[in-house]
Formats: C-alpha cells, sequence, structure tokens
C-alpha cells in the first residue's frame, strides 16, 4: 500500500488530465487538482473558459495548461494526447467530465441523428480520450481514470431514456476497463452526480423560496455543488483509494438511495405515492 507522504499535496507532480475542465464539475475538480500538486492540463471546447481557468489556477499558484479541444473530434484526441505526452512523457490521472443531458427531442419525437449526438457528446469521446492515453498508464504500470457520468445511468430517468443509456454505457465501460485493466496497475471508478448546480444545470432559479423542500428532494437536504464532486474525484484519483476499482460512486445527497420515496412534511413521514409534499 503506498503512504500517502502529504495529505495536504495527494497528487504532488501527477500528471492530470481532465477534458470538460473549464467550468463547472470539471472545472472544479481541475482546481483542486492543482491545489494539491498536480500538473493539470484541461480540455475545454470554450476558448474563454479555458483561459479563466489557466489565469486563475496559475494566480493560484497551480500549474494548468487549458487546451481548447472538442473530445468529439479525433484528430482534436490526438492534438491533446500529442501535446501533453510531449511535456510530460506521461499521464498519470485522467478524468473524463465531457456530458450534456438535454436532449434535442424527447424520445418519441427524436431521431437516429439525435441519438448520436447524444453518444458523441455522453460516451464515444470516453472511449476515445481513454484509449489515447491508456497506453502510457500501461507503460509505466500505474495510473487512474475517472469517469463522470450521471446517477441517471445508475436508476431509471423518465426525463430522456438515450441519455440515461449512455450514462450507464460510461458506468459499465467503468466496471469492465477496471478489470481489464487492475494487472496493469491502472483504477478505474466513476462518479454519478445529481442536483449539482452548474452553470450548465441550474437547480436554484425559481426555488429560491423553497427552502424547506429540498429535505423531501434529497436525503441531505440541500443542493449539491462542484466542490462536492471534485472532493470525490480527488480520492478516487490519489493514493487514498489505492484499493478501490471498478465502483461508480452517485455522489447526489443520497437521491439514488432515496429513489422512489418522497418525504412529505404534511404528513412527517416518507411516501412513495405522494398526494401533497
Amino acid at each position: 500500500m503506498p503512504p500517502i507522504e502529504n495529505w495536504n499535496r495527494l497528487l504532488g507532480g501527477r500528471v492530470a488530465v481532465v477534458t470538460g475542465g473549464g467550468d463547472g464539475i470539471g472545472g472544479a475538480i481541475a482546481r483542486l487538482f492543482a491545489e494539491h500538486g498536480a500538473l493539470v492540463e484541461a480540455a475545454e471546447i470554450d476558448p474563454e473558459r479555458a483561459e479563466r481557468l489557466r489565469a486563475e489556477v496559475t494566480a493560484a499558484g497551480g500549474t494548468v495548461r487549458a487546451h481548447v479541444v472538442d473530445v468529439r473530434a479525433e484528430q482534436d484526441v490526438a492534438r491533446l494526447a500529442d501535446a501533453v505526452l510531449a511535456e510530460h512523457g506521461r499521464v498519470d490521472v485522467l478524468v473524463n467530465n465531457v456530458g450534456d443531458y438535454r436532449p434535442l427531442a424527447r424520445f418519441p419525437q427524436s431521431s437516429a441523428e439525435s441519438w448520436r449526438q447524444m453518444y458523441e457528446i455522453n460516451l464515444l469521446h470516453v472511449f476515445a480520450v481513454t484509449r489515447a492515453f491508456i497506453p502510457s498508464m500501461m507503460e509505466r504500470g500505474r495510473g487512474s481514470i475517472v469517469n463522470v457520468h450521471s446517477v441517471e445511468g445508475m436508476r431509471g430517468y423518465p426525463g430522456d431514456p438515450v441519455y440515461g443509456a449512455m450514462k450507464a454505457g460510461v458506468a459499465h465501460f467503468t466496471t469492465g476497463l477496471a478489470v481489464t485493466m487492475g494487472r496493469h496497475g491502472i483504477r478505474v471508478n466513476g462518479i454519478g452526480p445529481d442536483l449539482t448546480q452548474t452553470p450548465q444545470v441550474d437547480y436554484l432559479t425559481g426555488y429560491e423560496d423553497h427552502d424547506d423542500l429540498w429535505g423531501s428532494w434529497a436525503p441531505v437536504g440541500r443542493v449539491g455543488w462542484p466542490e462536492d464532486q471534485a472532493r470525490v474525484a480527488l480520492f478516487l484519483a490519489s493514493d487514498l483509494s489505492s484499493f478501490v476499482t471498478g465502483h461508480n460512486v452517485p455522489v447526489d445527497g443520497g437521491t439514488k438511495a432515496g429513489a422512489g420515496w418522497f418525504y412529505s412534511p404534511r404528513e412527517g413521514r416518507f411516501v412513495n405515492r405522494p398526494k401533497h409534499l
């Protein structure tokens, strides 16, 4: 078991690639990894977000390079891998974080084109980016991969079953890859967020006067923040989790554990057929 030499620098000197690293969950992961001494290589499709991340991490004393990359494009993934490996000769941590839940249409009105777009933004790039970096990990006999998907990949999602299927694909890829790569010293785990406030998904606007209902919506009684996800990613990326692989961790305030049950303040108990919350 590797010793923890510095609890304040859990990733000291490690090269960490974070896709979708400019903002939201990916941005929080990139910043926290840099705080813990990682040499962060962030992939971000938006140039302004990429530059903002670079400036903020650098000002805080961290090390980051921000690459403007569309991970859906094979040539961009190759360019990212070439740049990282040319600079460092290795990658120690990979966080696949890119994704989007917003369907072009509900399933009865959807098309093959909408399914393809969901596939490219939520699943295909996970394969592509992982394949680009995993040979470096195999050569060195160590590495940690963290795939950020969604709690909707671990339960039925009425909003868009195609999205849920793609996230379930990431979760299963995580488990299968962990079994395949364990003998090479590579750990693979996943994170399934829910109810997390980000620029992409706003859970608070319009609900400012409903703080009393959070106890019904999530067992922990509050909204989640990108930093909640980042702390779990840090655990999974670091040697703190050296005996953990093949797991998909819901970071959801308990929503998956309580799925199907709602706390009714009026009735003072959990109900599975709420009439009045």
